[in-house]
């Protein structure tokens, strides 16, 4: 029996063009579901997931992430704000931005991570307390073209997995 959690990290592509079409509730729901069910150091949960779905702030969204213009055109997208006071929460959010996309792409939705810096403007935006930085901003949405599921430009596995010491070959 096929790892369905294998195939969705094997065939997961980042989508940047999304179809005008419009997610239900209960699947945007599970998406931020699985950000915030996701595992993080101590249990402390560093996070807040803003979900936006108005067409205007998207867009808004879509000028102020230098590397998103794309987030305008998405069904929603979720502001990914982070406890500032953790050291530990760029690593624990950026879980809970993987368990969401990946999520995502069960529901035949796609994403892709937006910014990373300079995301001030965001904050300001959304009125994201000054406790909190922005980390990223996902967009999601149904792809606008088929896409080939799963094929990926990675370099060969013995050329970056080792077996009990780095440099070892997989036996």
């Amino acid at each position: 029996m096929p790892n369905p959690v294998f195939e969705a990290v094997r065939t997961v592509l980042a989508i940047r063009e999304y179809q005008d079409k419009s997610v239900a509730d209960d699947v945007v729901r599970t998406v931020a579901e699985a950000g915030r069910l996701t595992a993080s150091a101590r249990n402390l949960q560093p996070w807040h997931f803003v979900v936006v779905r108005d067409r205007g702030t998207l867009q808004a969204l879509g000028r102020l992430v230098r590397t998103g213009p794309y987030i305008a055109n998405s069904a929603f997208a979720i502001v990914v704000a982070i406890d500032r006071s953790n050291h530990l929460a760029v690593s624990d959010a950026s879980r809970a931005i993987q368990s969401m996309i990946l999520a995502a792409w069960g529901d035949g939705l796609g994403s892709n991570w937006a910014g990373f810096s300079g995301l001030a403007e965001v904050a300001t935006e959304l009125e994201v307390p000054d406790t909190y930085d922005v980390l990223a901003v996902l967009p999601f949405g149904y792809p606008a073209r088929r896409v080939g599921r799963g094929k990926k430009n990675r370099r060969p596995f013995e050329e970056v997995v080792s077996a009990e010491r780095f440099g070892q070959p997989w036996s």
